[in-house]
Order: C-alpha cells, then structure tokens, then sequence
C-alpha cells in the first residue's frame, strides 16, 4: 500500500476497562499520532465507553485499528464484534486471538502439537493443590488464565506459598494456570505479516520479567541483536512461528520463550495485541530490522487489508 487515503477512514480503538488500560492508552496515542504523520485519515476512540459500536458504525468507518490489550480488545470479543458489522481490523481473527489470550488452552494446543511447552496444572476450585504441585513441581509460576502483562502473576518457590499465589491471581480471574519455571534466558519473537523480527533477548535485574521490570523498573535490559548466531536466531524465529500458527495467529504478534541451560526453548505465552509505545518490544525489534516507528504501524494497518474474513464482510 503506498496510499494513505487508499486506507479510508480508520478508527484506533484503545484504551477500554481492562487492567491493561494504562498501557492501552499509550499505545493507542502513539499509534493514531504515527498514522496522523503517514497522511492516514486515524481517528482515536477510547473504548471504554458503552456505545464504541454504535460510533463505530455512526463514524462511517473503513477499518480498525486495534489497539486494546487484555479482555475485550485481545481476546476476540471485539473482534467478533467487527465482523458482524463488516469492518476490516488488524491481526488476528476471532479463534486466534481467543485462544492466545487463554493460558491455558493456548498451551493445549502447543503440547498436542509437541511443541515445547512447560509442565503445567488448570487450578480450579474443585483441584487438589497438593497433587497439582506435584504434577508440575518447584519452583512453579501462577498466573491468572485471561490477563496479560504479568498481571496478577506470582512467583513459587516454596509448598506454602501455592494456595495464596493461587487466591492472589483469583482476584483476576476465575480461571489460573500452575506452570513450571524455566530458568534461562528470556526472548521475544515480533512477528509481523508472516515473518519474524529480530530476536530480542530480555534481562530483568530481579531475574523475573514480570509487571514491574516491565513498566517500571528502568534497570531491565533488552538486547537486540539478541547474541545468537544466526542459524540458531533462525530455528528460535521459526518455532515462534509455528507456535502463533498453530493457535490460529495472523497479521502480527509477539510470542514469547524461554531457553533452559540446555539451549532448549519452553513456549510462554503468545500476544496479539502487544504494546505500541516507542519502548515496546515490537517497535524494538522493528527497529533492528530497519523499520521506524511509522512505518511499523502501516505495515500493521496492512494486515487489516489482507484479511479475506473481514474484507468479505465488508463487501458485502
């Protein structure tokens, strides 16, 4: 595309009432500012507000911008919603973008797939926790199954801690998964249109990645080039893309692993709706490809033109 105004009039839906709305708020700005600058006729819409469909049809909208993290803007809600209006959005459809935000179902997939993936337990209130421990043992991770962002997320090192961690991340949601810790190195694989971004590879000073190494500790280091050689950089880009393939993934993303001490990589987690500031990790590898900030977010304006399920309904 070499045309802003071949783009129509494009809504940036951000913001929303997710726990990630913060994060969401500074995406959205600096994705409707990047458009703004590429000529694109972008209007920002805070989708907190009850009536985001009704202005969304009202505004007589080409296309969707998206730019919501957590529930309702990543999980396919809205996605769904955008195809029963007939609008053209970016990323994933409906089924990939609900099952990369289940941690737990995502990781189904992948271990049906044989695709590495670390031991896990669904924690239910109906679950044995002396059993779930022993099925993925210490030390182990507790995440909530539907958040993002590490939200919500502990860190167990010791039997006791299990049932707080567990009552911690149901405060978040009904649903929370047990995961083995791997202790490795940390990398991120940015996907965008089919084909991987360079690495990056992630130090947090606490050695865990979690909210506050994210958004708040200025001691995290990201390194990109991530170190590899390139052959090996290769293998890791090429699981990331079977791992976001396999859930049903498209148009861009970010999946996120762990290599061991053994150089074996462990799949965490897929996102498809990842942060969009200047510090974000996307932006990030995007550089190191070569790409500035504006060029990157048409490139991901892109993806709501190849999307056949949308256009089609748009069509029509």
């Amino acid at each position: 595309m070499t045309r802003a105004s071949a783009f129509g009039k494009v809504a940036v839906v951000y913001g929303g009432t997710s726990t990630e709305r913060e994060v969401s708020l500074k995406s959205g700005k600096a994705v409707h500012d990047a458009l703004k600058r590429k000529g694109v006729d972008a209007h920002a819409i805070d989708a907190a507000g009850a009536e985001l469909l009704r202005a969304l049809q009202q505004g007589r909208f080409d296309r969707v911008f998206i730019a919501l993290h957590g529930r309702g803007g990543e999980d396919g809600v809205l996605q769904g919603a955008l195809e029963m209006l007939g609008l053209p959005y970016t990323g994933s459809g409906v089924l990939g973008s609900a099952l990369a935000m289940d941690k737990a179902r995502a990781k189904y997939v992948w271990h049906a797939l044989a695709l590495p993936t670390p031991e896990f337990a669904v924690l239910t209130p109906a679950s044995d926790l002396a059993q779930a421990l022993q099925k993925v043992g210490l030390p182990l991770i507790v995440k909530p199954v539907h958040e993002g962002s590490t939200i919500g997320i502990t860190h167990v090192t010791a039997p006791e801690q299990l049932r707080p961690a567990w009552e911690a991340a149901l405060t978040y949601d009904s649903e929370v998964v047990a995961e083995r810790y791997i202790k490795g190195a940390e990398y991120t694989a940015a996907l965008l249109g089919g084909e991987p971004l360079p690495l990056i590879r992630i130090e947090s000073a606490s050695g865990f990645y979690d909210y506050q190494a994210k958004y708040v500790a200025n001691d995290t280091r990201y390194f990109c080039p991530c170190g590899l050689d390139q052959k090996r950089e290769q293998e890791l880009q090429q699981l990331a893309l079977r791992a976001f393939d396999a859930l049903g993934c498209s148009g861009w993303g970010r999946v996120d692993f762990i290599c061991d001490a053994h150089g074996q990589p462990w799949l965490l987690e897929a996102n498809t709706v990842p942060g969009m500031t200047d510090h974000s990790l996307v932006p990030m590898a995007a550089r190191a490809a070569g790409m500035d900030f504006d060029t990157l977010v048409w490139r991901i304006l892109e993806t709501s033109l190849t999307s056949a399920r949308a256009e089609a309904g748009h069509a029509a």
